[in-house]
């Protein structure tokens, strides 16, 4: 399955790119995320579009970032994680990727909401989730205030 934008082609990893992506990273903490992404894949392979890395590439193939969802939560909630490599940002790849990934995933009935945090100090970061239609809900998690898109927004 491939997501394509005016721009992009965002697509879910299989299991030999992120076992790649795993070997790959030399920062512990993301080996670690990506290991348990993996794990949940493998533990779930019918939901694997919502634990899989998902590449961002421009149509050439050049692999410009990634995304990531948490899975799903007992209340249609799904987190979301997004990242655009240094040289690329400044583009607006962030924004539409986040936008092409909020339509395909809010066509899945079981989803009533889409999820964010990010860093206070991310200003780049938050302007992605308030070009995307995310609202501040006065929560704040590990990285930072959270965000969240409702369906019944993003549907108005």
């Amino acid at each position: 399955m491939i997501i394509e934008t005016e721009r992009l082609k965002i697509y879910p990893a299989d299991k030999r790119r992120m076992e790649a992506l795993i070997t790959s990273e030399s920062d512990n903490e993301l080996r670690a995320a990506y290991s348990e992404m993996l794990g949940n894949c493998l533990k779930y392979p019918d939901k694997w579009e919502w634990y899989a890395m998902w590449v961002i590439e421009l149509h050439d193939g050049t692999h410009i970032g990634g995304l990531c969802f948490k899975g799903i939560n007992t209340y249609g909630a799904a987190e979301i994680g997004y990242g655009i490599s240094e040289e690329y940002q400044n583009r607006g790849y962030g924004t539409e990727a986040v936008k092409a990934i909020s339509c395909w995933a809010f066509k899945k009935p079981n989803l009533n909401a889409i999820e964010a945090e990010t860093d206070p100090y991310n200003a780049a970061s938050i302007r992605v989730l308030d070009k995307c239609g995310f609202i501040a809900n006065g929560k704040f998690g590990e990285e930072g205030p959270r965000f969240v898109l409702d369906r019944n927004v993003s549907e108005g």
